[in-house]
């Protein structure tokens, strides 16, 4: 995931606003209260402005479901009674305000962090978690290079772009039946990381680049790439990018009279996708890391938790609620709060969440991690395949 980027003074105004706003919050950094409950921050960052917001609150509300269910059910440490508060801050999907939030939560001494939800405002964040030994639980953030980096405090929950950008080139040649594809994407490092990968497997498969440009996370307006495209002939476009550019991609695509297959990743399968693109989205394909939700172990009854309190599920809200409660359970084998010490129970980590089992490997990715391939039929994405382990076996 990943998405658009602020003006240089527009980040300097932020970044002087969010300075005023920690220098008033130092106070409030004291974890004991009167009646001797501790109160434990989580920091949850994401885009909560802009146009990914929509993704951006839906893991907001994924995370502050699990602390409001772990809360409810008492938790002690260290022989004290915790509670959990959730602190969330808005990155606007801009890698450079990711690094001042980041800086802002460390500022407020959270315990551990939810997030980020783009991996190209993951991966520097990161940094200054990892400076800070502060363990950070991605949700969504599907990068390569997010746990290349070799941080022991950088986890995920969701399955990686190697993994799902080889079923997506595998998908396109071997199951859709093309031969010719064109390649965009946003140049983020989730868009432009999951085209490479796509590319990779396409080739591999037996399938020809016939073209490859790139565009921006913030452009809506495509008909130029489009119209070079359109000479080349190709069979299928596939875009490593966002719903807000797939979405007047593919109307622009259509526009042109090209008839050629549309094919995205996690960007591209959402709701907001296909209330963007309208009729336009009919016959798109795109991946999703995962199960779908009525198959995960525990979707229905998420589900059911979820719609009643916040509406509607986006995308990545149940990966939250097993990243909150992952931090958590690490602290309670740990018996502590304190970052450094329950750290060490992260690695060690076997839990049944949501979306499945959630234990890592040695950089901090999930293990078994599935891709599920979906495509829009009257309206709706409808489930295609989940591909289990993202090795192409059925």
């Amino acid at each position: 995931m990943d998405g658009p980027r602020m003006t240089k003074w527009a980040v300097w105004a932020f970044t002087i606003a969010l300075s005023l706003s920690a220098c008033g919050q130092k106070e409030e950094a004291a974890t004991g209260t009167t009646t001797g409950e501790v109160t434990v921050r989580i920091g949850q960052v994401s885009p909560l402005t802009g146009p990914q917001a929509h993704l951006g609150k839906d893991n907001d509300n994924g995370a502050r479901l699990a602390l409001d269910e772990i809360n409810a059910t008492g938790v002690t440490l260290g022989g004290k009674k915790v509670k959990f508060v959730l602190v969330s801050e808005d990155d606007q999907a801009d890698p450079r305000i990711a690094t001042i939030v980041a800086d802002k939560l460390i500022d407020r001494r959270v315990a551990g962090v939810i997030g980020h939800l783009n991996s190209g405002t993951s991966i520097p964040a990161s940094k200054r978690y990892h400076e800070a030994g502060i363990p950070q639980i991605s949700p969504s953030a599907t990068a390569i290079a997010y746990t290349a980096q070799g941080f022991n405090t950088t986890y995920r929950v969701m399955t990686n772009d190697l993994q799902q950008g080889r079923v997506l080139g595998e998908y396109a040649v071997k199951k859709l039946g093309t031969q010719r594809i064109a390649i965009i994407d946003d140049r983020t490092a989730y868009g432009q990381g999951l085209a490479d990968e796509v590319e990779k497997a396409a080739k591999a498969a037996g399938g020809t680049i016939v073209a490859r440009e790139f565009t921006t996370d913030r452009s809506t307006d495509f008909l130029a790439i489009l119209t070079s495209i359109k000479a080349r002939k190709p069979d299928l476009v596939f875009y490593g990018g966002m719903d807000a550019q797939g979405a007047p991609m593919v109307k622009q695509l259509h526009s042109l009279g090209i008839k050629a297959k549309f094919l995205g990743g996690d960007g591209v399968q959402t709701f907001e996708f296909l209330k963007l693109a309208a009729v336009d989205a009919e016959g798109v394909t795109a991946s999703s890391p995962g199960l779908p939700l009525d198959s995960m172990p525990g979707g229905k009854e998420f589900r059911e938790k979820f719609t009643a309190k916040y509406g509607v599920i986006q995308n990545y809200a149940p990966y939250a609620y097993d990243a909150a409660m992952t931090l958590v359970e690490a602290m309670k084998k740990a018996d502590s709060a304190e970052p450094a010490k329950y750290l060490a129970e992260l690695p060690r980590i076997q839990r049944a969440g949501v979306t499945g089992p959630i234990g890592f490997d040695e950089r901090g990715d999930i293990r078994g991690g599935a891709i599920t391939l979906y495509q829009v039929k009257n309206g709706k994405w409808e489930v295609l395949e989940t591909v289990m382990g993202g090795a192409g076996q059925k």
